[in-house]
């Protein structure tokens, strides 16, 4: 591993830095000073101190930038957002070992008649299934609307390398794509198979008010979970 990642992964060994990192990286525009302490609740001054460590460790950039409609005589706040450093151990992690796994089963689990790759979309829905059975097992939601369905699947996707984020009551958007860079590579084959365990995963969840569909965005999953109404 080079120096930067190295810099950058002992930066984030302090709790307080992942969490305005996260807070950062999920708000989607440039974030002040303030606004970064307050979602971890500590000073202005203290926030500035770690957000310069993560500028400096590469992981941010900062600027100087009026946000949002404030405009007047004062000093220009200063503004962060992230650099884009492609980390190998990323926040969330990215999980290529659950994409190998479907791929292993669909290659020993092959049916007559079925091709590698109606295989391979058959095991990920089976697997994304199971894993919304054993959620709903555990949380025992009752009948799902649209709403808390997303709710759920969005604490249930985090927990397998998704990074979701509420674009809007009905619209749930996954900000990264934990199979990247395969995806990359074979984009048809890796964000089919992503749709198909999302769609397995909503359907063990018993969320028949919410779909998985393909959505591509740049720098995003491929999928993303919105109301079926």
């Amino acid at each position: 591993m080079t120096e930067g990642p190295i810099r950058a992964l002992a930066a984030l060994d302090d709790e307080l830095r992942r969490r305005m990192y996260a807070y950062i990286r999920q708000a989607r525009r440039p974030v002040t000073r303030d606004e970064a302490a307050g979602s971890v609740g500590i000073s202005r001054k203290l926030a500035a101190f770690h957000l310069d460590k993560l500028v400096a460790a590469g992981l941010l950039r900062a600027r100087y930038e009026f946000v949002g409609e404030r405009r007047g005589a004062g000093r220009t706040p200063k503004v962060y957002e992230p650099s884009g450093l492609d980390l190998r151990v990323s926040i969330p992690p990215r999980r290529p070992d659950l994409l190998a796994d479907i791929l292993l089963d669909a290659v020993v689990g092959e049916v007559a008649g079925e091709t590698a790759h109606e295989a391979a979309l058959r095991i990920a829905r089976e697997r994304g299934h199971a894993v919304g059975s054993a959620e709903r097992e555990r949380a025992r939601p009752g009948r799902l609307g649209a709403e808390r369905a997303l709710t759920l699947a969005a604490d249930v996707v985090e927990q397998h390398g998704f990074e979701p984020s509420r674009e809007s009551p009905a619209c749930l958007r996954l900000r990264n794509c934990p199979f990247h860079p395969l995806a990359a590579k074979q984009p048809a084959v890796v964000c089919g198979l992503n749709q198909s365990f999302l769609t397995g995963l909503l359907d063990g969840l018993g969320a028949t008010t919410v779909e998985a569909a393909l959505e591509p965005r740049a720098g995003e999953c491929c999928v993303e979970l919105r109301s079926a109404e």
